[in-house]
């Protein structure tokens, strides 16, 4: 086997993954692979996306954020609580929480800070308003909101045509475009990055920035799936979003991330939990054996790079 298809392989994994559930999933309940089936399994799954990108994003700059969940669910507590009836006040709030996280981003690269222990200090900080502004969960989501996510798709279902649609316009932006090839690069080489005359504090500044609006998709995504606000609503979110990009084929260090990997790692997350659903796992256990998966992932991945460097 080659280097180029060894590599291949590698990057397949997030694909291959997803297939090998599929077929567990079709022998186990054949109708679940519906449209309706899969609609209903994946319904969840565009906001996790959007989770575990706005994860990606950060990871790319060598960073991790522990606080996505917390921010998703506070982004659900402004949006339930503003946009139906106080629209610019709800828009004007969010616009203000991407401009936070930009603030974290620059924070960490200026004072040299750990970024798990500065995110993991703003997880208690959104949890904390979310929990001030919606003690129970409760508010009104915007109608627009609502259809949006219930749109309905001839033949695909709705969540996958989102995925798919998300996927590639992350793809292009930061796959296929020279200055996603420099905020990737921050990641692999930030001396090579600051060499070549570019700011590192602004490329963090901007992924940060682009975690936060992601976040605030996500955010928005599942208020109108859910249709109420929940200070906890997001609270695995966090998880997800790391398994969702270390599944992909995302690496802690280098910013070496995948936007479609993120994405079919997120949808790979929710099939494994409606699987275990079908197996009669009680929820309780479903966390630890989607640990496990990434577990099994990983290690195709060091036994696939271990032959690489041979």
């Amino acid at each position: 086997m080659t280097f180029m298809t060894r590599e291949r392989l590698r990057q397949a994994l997030p694909a291959i993954t997803l297939a090998i559930l599929l077929a567990a999933i079709y022998v186990k309940q054949p109708l679940a692979l519906k449209p309706f089936g899969l609609n209903l399994m994946l319904q969840y799954s565009v906001p996790v996306a959007l989770a575990t990108l706005a994860q990606m994003f950060v990871i790319a700059v060598n960073d991790l954020d522990l606080s996505v969940g917390p921010f998703v669910g506070l982004v659900t507590c402004i949006a339930g609580m503003f946009l139906a009836d106080q629209p610019l006040v709800g828009w004007g709030l969010l616009l203000l929480a991407i401009a936070a996280y930009v603030a974290i981003g620059a924070l960490v690269h200026l004072r040299h800070l750990p970024s798990i222990v500065v995110t993991l200090g703003m997880s208690f900080v959104w949890l904390g308003i979310s929990v001030l502004l919606f003690p129970a969960p409760g508010g009104t989501d915007p109608g627009w909101l609502r259809g949006l996510m219930g749109l309905h798709v001839p033949v695909v279902p709705f969540p996958i045509v989102a995925a798919v649609v998300i996927a590639v316009v992350v793809e292009l932006g930061l796959m296929h475009s020279s200055y996603g090839a420099v905020l990737r690069g921050s990641g692999g080489n930030p001396r090579a990055v600051a060499r070549a005359g570019w700011s590192l504090l602004k490329i963090k500044m901007v992924m940060y920035g682009l975690a936060g609006t992601f976040g605030v998709l996500s955010g928005l995504a599942l208020l109108g799936l859910s249709s109420a606000a929940d200070a906890h609503i997001a609270d695995r979110y966090t998880l997800y979003s790391i398994a969702g990009v270390i599944l992909g084929g995302g690496e802690f260090i280098g910013g070496r991330v995948s936007p479609w990997g993120a994405v079919l790692g997120a949808i790979t997350l929710m099939l494994a939990g409606s699987y275990l659903t079908f197996l009669k796992i009680s929820s309780d256990w479903q966390i630890g054996a989607q640990g496990a998966i990434l577990i099994i992932v990983l290690a195709l991945r060091a036994l696939i790079a271990r032959r690489e460097s041979r």
